[in-house]
Protein backbone atom coordinates (compact mmCIF):
# COMPACT_ATOMS: atom_id res chain seq x y z
CA UNK A 1 0.00 0.00 0.00
CA UNK A 2 2.13 2.96 1.41
CA UNK A 3 6.06 2.87 2.62
CA UNK A 4 6.92 4.92 5.73
CA UNK A 5 10.55 5.96 6.24
CA UNK A 6 12.43 6.76 9.53
CA UNK A 7 15.84 8.24 9.04
CA UNK A 8 17.49 7.70 12.31
CA UNK A 9 14.39 7.76 14.77
CA UNK A 10 15.14 8.69 18.24
CA UNK A 11 12.58 8.25 20.60
CA UNK A 12 11.21 4.64 20.81
CA UNK A 13 8.12 5.34 22.13
CA UNK A 14 7.38 7.43 18.67
CA UNK A 15 8.84 4.60 16.84
CA UNK A 16 6.25 1.97 18.95
CA UNK A 17 3.49 3.85 17.85
CA UNK A 18 4.26 4.40 14.25
CA UNK A 19 4.55 0.26 14.50
CA UNK A 20 1.46 0.11 15.52
CA UNK A 21 0.15 2.47 12.74
CA UNK A 22 1.65 0.65 9.97
CA UNK A 23 0.21 -2.36 11.30
CA UNK A 24 -3.07 -0.84 10.92
CA UNK A 25 -3.05 0.60 8.07
CA UNK A 26 -1.61 -2.08 6.03
CA UNK A 27 1.87 0.09 5.65
CA UNK A 28 5.33 -1.27 5.11
CA UNK A 29 7.94 0.60 7.70
CA UNK A 30 11.23 1.18 6.79
CA UNK A 31 14.23 2.07 9.39
CA UNK A 32 17.43 3.36 8.39
CA UNK A 33 20.24 3.59 11.01
CA UNK A 34 21.43 4.93 13.33
CA UNK A 35 18.72 3.84 15.85
CA UNK A 36 18.41 5.50 19.30
CA UNK A 37 17.22 2.92 20.73
CA UNK A 38 17.49 -0.56 20.62
CA UNK A 39 14.70 -2.78 18.84
CA UNK A 40 14.20 -4.81 21.95
CA UNK A 41 13.70 -1.32 24.41
CA UNK A 42 10.70 -1.79 26.27
CA UNK A 43 9.47 1.42 25.13
CA UNK A 44 8.83 0.44 22.05
CA UNK A 45 7.35 -2.73 22.91
CA UNK A 46 4.87 -0.96 25.23
CA UNK A 47 3.91 1.52 22.29
CA UNK A 48 3.47 -0.88 19.45
CA UNK A 49 2.21 -3.68 21.78
CA UNK A 50 2.58 -6.88 19.64
CA UNK A 51 2.01 -5.19 16.52
CA UNK A 52 5.17 -5.53 15.56
CA UNK A 53 4.85 -9.09 14.80
CA UNK A 54 2.32 -7.61 12.40
CA UNK A 55 4.87 -5.47 10.41
CA UNK A 56 7.43 -6.26 8.09
CA UNK A 57 10.33 -3.70 9.75
CA UNK A 58 12.73 -3.40 6.99
CA UNK A 59 16.23 -1.74 8.48
CA UNK A 60 19.00 -0.40 6.65
CA UNK A 61 22.56 0.78 7.60
CA UNK A 62 22.59 4.48 6.06
CA UNK A 63 20.02 6.78 3.79
CA UNK A 64 22.53 6.01 0.78
CA UNK A 65 21.48 2.09 1.36
CA UNK A 66 18.00 2.90 1.50
CA UNK A 67 18.07 4.51 -1.75
CA UNK A 68 20.01 1.93 -3.59
CA UNK A 69 18.12 -0.96 -2.03
CA UNK A 70 14.34 -0.09 -1.95
CA UNK A 71 13.65 0.90 -5.19
CA UNK A 72 10.47 2.58 -4.26
CA UNK A 73 8.74 4.37 -7.30
CA UNK A 74 7.68 7.84 -5.69
CA UNK A 75 9.73 9.21 -2.71
CA UNK A 76 8.27 12.46 -0.89
CA UNK A 77 10.08 13.70 2.35
CA UNK A 78 8.29 15.28 4.98
CA UNK A 79 9.98 18.34 6.18
CA UNK A 80 9.14 21.79 7.85
CA UNK A 81 11.11 23.36 5.39
CA UNK A 82 8.76 22.25 2.23
CA UNK A 83 7.25 24.47 0.01
CA UNK A 84 3.76 21.99 -0.86
CA UNK A 85 1.48 21.48 1.66
CA UNK A 86 0.40 17.48 1.35
CA UNK A 87 -3.17 17.99 1.24
CA UNK A 88 -2.42 19.74 -1.80
CA UNK A 89 -0.33 16.26 -3.32
CA UNK A 90 -2.17 13.25 -5.09
CA UNK A 91 -1.16 10.59 -3.91
CA UNK A 92 -0.82 6.78 -5.34
CA UNK A 93 -0.22 3.23 -4.54
CA UNK A 94 3.08 2.36 -3.14
CA UNK A 95 3.88 6.35 -2.21
CA UNK A 96 7.12 6.35 0.16
CA UNK A 97 6.84 9.11 3.20
CA UNK A 98 10.49 9.68 4.57
CA UNK A 99 10.51 10.98 8.11
CA UNK A 100 13.48 12.47 9.59
CA UNK A 101 15.06 12.14 13.51
CA UNK A 102 12.86 14.14 15.89
CA UNK A 103 15.23 16.79 17.18
CA UNK A 104 16.63 17.71 13.34
CA UNK A 105 14.67 16.45 10.75
CA UNK A 106 15.68 15.70 7.44
CA UNK A 107 19.66 16.45 5.93
CA UNK A 108 19.69 19.58 3.63
CA UNK A 109 21.58 18.09 1.22
CA UNK A 110 18.81 14.87 0.83
CA UNK A 111 15.83 17.34 0.38
CA UNK A 112 17.95 19.54 -2.52
CA UNK A 113 18.11 16.47 -3.86
CA UNK A 114 14.60 15.28 -3.78
CA UNK A 115 13.42 18.65 -4.98
CA UNK A 116 10.68 20.82 -3.85
CA UNK A 117 8.21 19.02 -5.52
CA UNK A 118 8.58 16.25 -3.57
CA UNK A 119 9.21 18.20 0.00
CA UNK A 120 5.72 18.61 2.18
CA UNK A 121 4.94 20.26 5.15
CA UNK A 122 2.10 19.92 7.03
CA UNK A 123 0.53 23.43 8.18
CA UNK A 124 1.16 24.65 11.43
CA UNK A 125 0.43 28.20 13.49
CA UNK A 126 3.03 30.56 12.75
CA UNK A 127 4.66 29.99 16.21
CA UNK A 128 5.07 26.49 16.41
CA UNK A 129 8.09 25.05 15.51
CA UNK A 130 6.72 21.19 14.64
CA UNK A 131 4.53 18.47 15.36
CA UNK A 132 5.07 14.81 17.25
CA UNK A 133 6.87 12.27 14.62
CA UNK A 134 4.21 9.62 15.61
CA UNK A 135 1.69 12.10 14.86
CA UNK A 136 3.24 13.71 11.49
CA UNK A 137 3.16 9.63 10.07
CA UNK A 138 -0.46 9.43 11.14
CA UNK A 139 -1.90 12.52 9.38
CA UNK A 140 -0.10 11.71 6.38
CA UNK A 141 -0.69 8.52 5.74
CA UNK A 142 -3.92 8.55 6.49
CA UNK A 143 -4.19 11.56 4.39
CA UNK A 144 -2.54 9.17 1.31
CA UNK A 145 -5.42 6.29 1.86
CA UNK A 146 -8.33 8.81 2.01
CA UNK A 147 -7.29 9.39 -1.16
CA UNK A 148 -7.30 5.44 -2.39
CA UNK A 149 -10.26 5.64 -0.86
CA UNK A 150 -9.44 3.31 2.08
CA UNK A 151 -8.65 0.38 -0.38
CA UNK A 152 -8.38 -2.71 2.04
CA UNK A 153 -9.65 -1.39 4.80
CA UNK A 154 -12.50 -2.64 7.00
CA UNK A 155 -15.56 -1.92 5.63
CA UNK A 156 -18.55 -1.11 8.11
Amino acid sequence: MFNIVLYEPEIPANTGNIIRLCANAGAQLHLIKPLGFDLDDKKLRRAGLDYHEWVNVRLYESLPHFVADSQLERLFALTTKGQRRVCDTQFKANDTFIFGPETRGLPMEFLAQLGNEKCLYLPMREESRSLNLSNSVSIVLYEAWRQLDFVGALVK
